[in-house]
């Protein structure tokens, strides 16, 4: 590799994988040490966590398991806390945390409304606002935050609660970016659109009723590319905003999904 965030220090929230195979953050986490950053994996899932910092242990990199809810302002303080007493600074912070939920305004109750802002919007603020004193002070940080083509396109089935969230993602990136610009923090988010994750074969296998295999096959065909993306496509994505490689890119909504979005259904 060609140690594209040598020597930094990666928080990655989400960092483990809801099943076998390579979800969104584990992926980011894992690529993240193969280009030298040193990585602080933080999953409400201890053992998920534990196994991304496995591979990268295994592959001679230097990571730290965190089991948190990144819901909670207690526990966000707490291991950005920890991760400065380990490792001293916080270079990059990886924001991977969020659920969708299907349905529209009336179908979605108010109290998974209120669980999906919670988990998909509020984590992210919470761990930029512990993370940002830290970075200010250094005079250096990138955020980058995972959203969704689901906050600027309706793709194919109301999603209503996950769409509003991913949206509100997108303005906290972009309120971030400029208001820290001129202190050497930068944020950026990426909007993925169809990809085969662990979490996708979770979701369709749990709420489908069909063949799981057909359906993957029509989400398939719904790209341009004709395939869905992948966990690595989001993590390469991702790894570009962090590095030095785009120290002059901030407030930007980089759009990973194969061309979905220049469609006109």
């Amino acid at each position: 590799m060609s140690e594209r965030v040598k020597d930094k220090v990666a928080i990655v929230a989400g960092a483990g994988s809801i099943g076998p195979g390579w979800g969104n953050g584990k992926a980011a986490a894992v690529l993240y040490a193969r280009e030298g950053a040193k990585v602080f994996a933080v999953d409400r899932n201890r053992a998920a966590a534990e196994e991304t910092c496995r591979i990268i242990r295994v592959e001679g990199g230097e990571c730290l398991a965190y089991e948190a809810d990144v819901t909670n302002s207690d526990a966000v303080k707490s291991f950005v806390a920890e991760c400065l007493s380990v490792f001293g600074r916080v270079d990059i912070l990886h924001n991977n945390v969020g659920i969708p939920e299907v349905g529209g305004p009336e179908e979605i109750d108010e109290e998974t409304w209120d669980q999906q802002f919670a988990l998909n919007v509020k984590s992210m603020y919470l761990t930029s606002r512990n993370c940002l004193p830290q970075m200010v002070k250094q005079g250096n940080g990138a955020i980058v935050n995972i959203s969704s083509i689901g906050s600027i396109r309706y793709f194919g089935y109301p999603c209503v609660s996950y769409s509003a969230c991913k949206g509100a993602v997108n303005q906290l990136t972009q309120q971030i970016a400029i208001q820290y610009a001129g202190r050497g923090v930068r944020a950026n988010s990426v909007l993925p659109g169809l990809m085969h994750t662990p979490q996708i074969e979770h979701y369709v296998s749990s709420g489908y009723d069909g063949d799981v295999e057909e359906m993957l096959q029509q989400r398939h065909q719904l790209v341009p590319m004709k395939r869905m993306g992948d966990a690595w496509d989001v993590a390469h994505a991702a790894l570009f905003l962090a590095s030095d490689e785009a120290k002059y890119i901030t407030g930007v909504q980089l759009v990973v999904d194969g061309g979905i979005t220049c469609k006109v259904t």
